[in-house]
């Protein structure tokens, strides 16, 4: 129903619609939506139904603060927006204190008025309540004295109530759905978060994405330093750009310190209120500063500073919170990610080093002898390997005079890596302490093992073939204590040599057979490490003893290296580029 009158000049000369229809009408358009915008709108419209206002504003009660602030406005300056009015400040406050509607005649006349608007004489106030509590109220003023009427106040009363009941649905629909998106934005930024391992870009990606939950306008992120002693600033933007802050901040001193050692967030409407702030940016009026928990220890805080008094709000506190907890989870991970990847760094220096350490006790190349040609070729499973080889000299005279004696060894120490390199070096390590003294093969393996079963090690043993090479007697006499037997080629036919033994390091005493040969120009012995045989490929078939003698057998009219490199070829051909599961050695002896 249309007011009667289009320019009143008082409100008394107004026809009121009917109550009945008017609340249902009301009752239809406040009900028709949950946007709190539009919502207020539409009750702009219905009031002016009833009264025909020039100035109308609904201001909303912060139940913390006590304080009204305009959500909805016609005929107010634009500044009106900013103001905040205490229960029982002005007409409105005083009808909010006393929870009933305030009927002014003539605001000149009220000391009670708090004008902002130029030419006001009468206003009429009526709190929103909802369940006995208020939420608000609505405020109309008009240029004339006496302007609204008892009838008005009644009538305003009446659909105030069903208004306030529309807002207050609006309100927590709208806070459902804020919240609902900001646990979706916060549950994608968790999962970004905890997929970046540079600490430095993570700090960063934390303020861009906390950009979108908050519009800050100064961050910092502090950690706490190894002693726990002081905060120092890791990353820190002030107006959307990067910049240095290089001033520490002692733990328990400042917001950021009061907020690390209490463990607990810190929200200051005015920080010219608050004796614990220490100023860095001239700008900041209001902070907030939430720590950084992990595993209930403090690592770091959380700060976030605006240029305007009261910005940061409860409902901030609360989701910050829930992302700083996110944040610390991704900070540690960082860390430990980088603890680990330094370690790693300095692990992979170490075994590069070993490494090479390993490769140069080795024989760089293999003796060469006036009876017999000699190859040998070592390639470890991972940086470095427990496998050996090693030649050590039996006679007095040159190595090329005609009755020169030569020491071959080829070991497996059991397990990889480092461990068994080191053991793998003490093995040969002792063998040539012993090559001294000229022992027979088996006599050097028996002493070897008594050597390592007084330096016994968990676990650790080690396989060997010893064989000693007589170029004047052109004989090879070999003995074996676990590895897999050698293989003879004479004439392109090969058998394996029947030498076997129990590996050096389990038990205190071992006896080891011991096989000579009496070799003809042209005969060929091949010595290899289990890794040869044990090659798999992907359907887990390994390269197995059949293969390697074929291959010894097509190739043993060939050199010495020629003969190794095909062995070499052959296995990895098999394993069709499955990682090698173990070390690989050959040695090749073939007498000239």
């Amino acid at each position: 129903m249309e007011s009667t009158a289009t320019q009143p000049t008082s409100g008394k000369n107004h026809e009121l619609p009917q109550v009945n229809e008017f609340l249902l009408e009301v009752a239809d358009v406040v009900n028709s939506t949950l946007d709190l915008d539009t919502l207020l709108q539409r009750v702009a419209q219905l009031v002016r139904r009833v009264i025909d206002y020039e100035i109308f504003a609904i201001l909303l009660l912060n139940s913390k603060t006590q304080e009204l602030r305009v959500r909805f406005q016609i005929g107010h300056p634009p500044e009106s927006e900013r103001l905040r009015l205490k229960v029982g400040e002005g007409i409105t406050g005083m009808a909010v204190q006393r929870r009933e509607p305030v009927l002014v005649n003539d605001v000149v006349k009220d000391e009670r008025y708090v004008g902002n608007t130029k030419d006001v004489r009468s206003e009429l106030a009526v709190p929103l309540i909802v369940k006995n509590r208020v939420i608000g109220v609505i405020d109309i003023e008009a240029p004339q004295p006496g302007y609204f009427t008892e009838e008005h106040r009644r009538f305003l009363s009446l659909v105030g109530s069903r208004i306030a009941i529309a807002i207050e649905n609006a309100r927590l629909f709208t806070q459902a759905t804020r919240q609902a998106k900001s646990l979706y934005l916060l549950n994608s930024i968790s999962r970004e978060l905890t997929s970046i391992l540079n600490l430095d870009q993570l700090l960063r990606r934390v303020g861009d994405l906390l950009s979108q939950v908050v519009d800050y306008q100064m961050f910092s992120i502090l950690l706490l330093n190894a002693d726990g002693s002081k905060l120092v600033h890791r990353f820190s933007l002030r107006f959307n750009e990067t910049i240095q802050i290089k001033q520490d901040v002692p733990m328990g001193e400042g917001l950021v310190g009061y907020a690390a050692l209490h463990k607990e967030p810190v929200l200051v409407p005015d920080v010219s209120k608050d004796e614990r702030y220490i100023e860095l940016n001239p700008e900041t009026r209001s902070e907030l500063v939430v720590p950084l928990m992990y595993q209930d220890r403090v690592i770091g805080v959380l700060d976030i500073e605006h240029t305007r008094v009261r910005y940061f709000t409860d409902e901030h506190v609360r989701t910050i919170s829930t992302l700083a907890a996110q944040v610390a989870i991704a900070i540690e991970n960082a860390r430990l990610y980088e603890r680990i990847a330094s370690q790693e760094r300095r692990l992979q220096q170490d075994m590069n080093l070993a490494r090479e350490l390993q490769f140069r006790l080795l024989p760089h190349c293999c003796p060469s002898l006036p009876t017999a040609g000699l190859a040998a070729r070592f390639a470890p499973a991972r940086a470095i390997g427990g496998d050996l080889y090693d030649f050590v000299y039996y006679s007095a005279h040159p190595l090329n005079s005609e009755d020169g004696k030569l020491g071959i060894a080829i070991g497996d120490v059991s397990g990889k890596g480092a461990p068994a390199a080191l053991y793998a070096a003490l093995s040969s390590g002792i063998l040539r302490s012993l090559a001294a003294e000229h022992p027979a093969p088996a006599e050097m393996l028996t002493r070897i093992n008594a050597s390592l079963s007084e330096r016994r090690v968990d676990g650790q043993f080690i396989s060997m073939i010893y064989a000693v090479w007589d170029g004047n007697q052109r004989t090879l006499r070999i003995a074996n204590s676990g590895l897999p037997r050698p293989i003879y080629c004479r004439n392109g036919k090969v058998e394996h040599i029947d030498a076997m033994g129990l590996p050096m390091g389990l038990f205190e005493h071992a006896d080891y057979d011991e096989v000579t040969y009496n070799a003809s120009p042209g005969d060929v012995f091949v010595f290899f490490s289990d890794g040869i045989l044990d090659a798999q490929n992907s359907a887990g078939e390994m390269f197995g003893r059949t293969r390697l003698e074929r291959v010894v057998a097509q190739n043993c009219g060939k050199s010495t290296r020629e003969l190794v490199d095909a062995i070499f070829r052959a296995s990895s051909k098999h394993a069709d580029g499955e990682e090698p599961f173990d070390d690989r050695t050959v040695v090749a002896l073939k007498v000239k």
